[in-house]
């Protein structure tokens, strides 16, 4: 099973967005099937085979998220941060702007949706392979 100080590793390689599609591979590789990412503290939950779990509990400094979603202008920030314009951490404050709370990547299925305060789903992404 995969540890934390594995993803880590993986995990220091990404410097943008753009780097996200190689570092899905490395989790795969890992055997990480998904994860969910909290935007107001930055905490990671890692699920793997037969319900394995593991939390990534390094934090930043709370982030108040937004109780409204703005789609259009999370989407802005997302196309930015894909093209290596931004860092992780702007990425979540502007994630916390549009009222996004968490984003849960399924390696599984291939997709990346993104949730408002309420749980529900804002935007549901194909991840590139």
């Amino acid at each position: 099973m995969f540890t934390i100080p594995q993803i880590k590793e993986a995990h220091s390689k990404v410097k943008s967005g753009a780097d996200f599609p190689a570092y899905i591979q490395d989790l795969i590789d890992l055997g990480v099937q998904g994860y969910d990412t909290f935007v107001n503290d930055g905490h990671v939950e890692y699920f793997g085979v037969d319900n394995y779990r593991a939390a990534a509990t390094d934090t930043y400094n709370n982030i108040s998220v937004l109780p409204s979603a703005n789609k259009e202008r999370f989407i802005e920030f997302l196309v930015m941060h894909q093209d290596g314009q931004t860092d992780y951490l702007t990425f979540c404050n502007h994630a916390a702007q549009c009222g996004i709370a968490k984003w849960s990547v399924n390696i599984i299925e291939m997709t990346c949706t993104y949730f408002d305060l309420s749980d529900a789903p804002i935007l549901i992404e194909k991840i590139p392979s």
